[in-house]
């Protein structure tokens, strides 16, 4: 059941803090993460380079010059953000930190609460998590409602689509089908886990569970269980308190108390090690939380929704998942169809995208030509909206002309005629990386999916082929 870790998420970070040093040690501590770290030492610099930048995550410091612990500044800043780009995602970091300001900050819009000294692995997962969560608000919010653009002479102009419903853009009965759940179970408080491959939009449905909740209004706080190791599972969830380990400066909240009133998503649910299944199932069943370090225990008032992109029945009839645990968190599934699945919604989709990288990157591209079509829908898109997005993108920048062609896409696998082939065809390649994606590629699809028969068939275990559908992004 376990993987190899995750690459993390690129992005780019804004650290303001007014100690230089501070800034110092977060820029190189995060350059190795991220694409690009911007760092400030005035936060009356932040309008200007919000307007000149689009920052994935915000850390700001609660307390500068003018105010040294009552962290006064730090919330006037925060909400001077979020009026300046609703979308944004702020981790705030102080020296004094407190139960209260956490709760405060989170309740406040903050996305997390870093207590200085921290610890890096900490840190790291805390600016990871925020990453993903601004491409979630991104994606669940970006509208595509102007007019079509001027096409060339003789191309037909295709139809531009609304944003869909919260944000998720299809069609197609599948996913009309996850929609109507999402209607359905939002305004219930029961725990809801959402089943799907990569790259299918689970933290967006996640977020539309939230948004079509009575819980709209507070704290909707994420966290990776992939992203974490084991050393930081406890706190990070239950939070800890100073002296609890080496590095616990400070109280700290985790994320079940900062999710108090709101919703806490887990995502990758299925990374969890069975020796902390337990104490997660323990937390779910008495609703309180005790910190790493403490004795008392704390309620917490909290609507759960999990996500996995593993076969989470296989795992609890191999006895790598608690079963007690598993109909904990899944009062309500919501299974998202892969993209291969969603016919038509292959074209809305990439038009979408289309309009959305056109507009970034101010470029000419106006639509797709028939071949460009034919091949997006005859891909079979292992990344799903994911890979349809980065492709797209892509496609947008590499193109010379109006309208891209199928020899601007280009795909991150070989087709699925050629990877399910026999004889030579299939293998006309010595890389090994090649062969190997392809045998598992085949395997899979041999056995519909069913990774303990693939697993099988390829004589590895599950574990190891886990590894591998997460290595080539099956």
């Amino acid at each position: 059941m376990g993987s190899d870790s995750p690459s993390p998420p690129d992005g780019q970070v804004l650290v303001v803090d007014d100690n230089r040093d501070v800034l110092t040690a977060l820029r190189l501590l995060l350059k190795e993460h991220v694409d690009a770290v911007h760092t400030a030492t005035d936060p009356s610099s932040i309008p200007q380079l919000l307007h000149e930048n689009d920052y994935d995550a915000i850390l700001l410091d609660m307390n500068f010059r003018q105010d040294a612990s009552s962290g006064r500044e730090g919330f006037e800043w925060l909400d001077k953000i979020q009026e300046i780009d609703p979308r944004a995602v702020v981790v705030m970091i102080t020296a004094y930190g407190d139960v209260d300001k956490a709760v405060r900050a989170m309740k406040a819009g903050a996305a997390d609460f870093i207590v200085k000294p921290w610890t890096d692995p900490e840190l790291v997962a805390s600016v990871q998590a925020a990453i993903k969560l601004h491409q979630t608000r991104a994606a669940a919010e970006d509208t595509d409602d102007t007019e079509p653009a001027e096409q060339p002479d003789g191309v037909a102009a295709e139809p531009n689509e609304a944003s869909g419903f919260e944000g998720i853009i299809g069609e197609s009965e599948a996913i009309q089908e996850v929609f109507d759940l999402v209607r359905k179970v939002a305004s219930t408080d029961a725990n809801v886990l959402v089943l799907g491959e990569n790259g299918t939009g689970k933290e967006l449905i996640a977020c539309a569970v939230h948004r079509r909740s009575e819980r709209a209004d507070e704290p909707f706080v994420t966290a990776d269980l992939g992203a974490l190791n084991q050393s930081l599972f406890e706190s990070e969830l239950f939070g800890h308190v100073e002296g609890a380990f080496t590095g616990a400066e400070a109280d700290r909240a985790g994320r079940f108390e900062t999710a108090d009133g709101g919703t806490l998503f887990l995502d990758e649910i299925g990374n969890i090690p069975m020796e902390l299944q337990k104490k997660l199932l323990t937390v779910l069943q008495r609703r309180e939380v005790t910190r790493v370090g403490d004795v008392e225990a704390r309620p917490v008032d909290i609507r759960l929704v999990c996500a996995t992109n593993q076969p989470i029945y296989d795992a609890m009839n191999d006895g790598d998942f608690r079963q007690d645990l598993l109909f904990r968190i899944n009062t309500v599934e919501i299974e998202l169809p892969p993209l291969r699945e969603r016919g038509d919604d292959v074209r809305l989709l990439a038009r979408h995208f289309l309009d959305e990288y056109a507009e970034k990157y101010d470029a000419a591209t106006t639509g797709f030509t028939d071949e460009a079509q034919a091949a997006l829908h005859r891909y079979h898109w292992p990344g799903n909206v994911r890979e349809l997005k980065h492709t797209i993108e892509r496609a947008v920048i590499l193109s010379e002309s109006p309208q891209i062609g199928p020899d601007d896409l280009r795909f991150s696998a070989p087709s699925l005629e050629a990877s399910t082939g026999d004889g030579e065809e299939a293998f006309d390649t010595l890389d090994l990386d090649d062969l190997e994606q392809k045998a598992v590629r085949k395997a899979l699809s041999k056995h519909g999916g069913n990774v303990s028969q693939a697993a099988n068939e390829l004589g590895i275990s599950r574990r190891a082929l886990y590894r591998r559908i997460e290595k080539y992004g099956l």
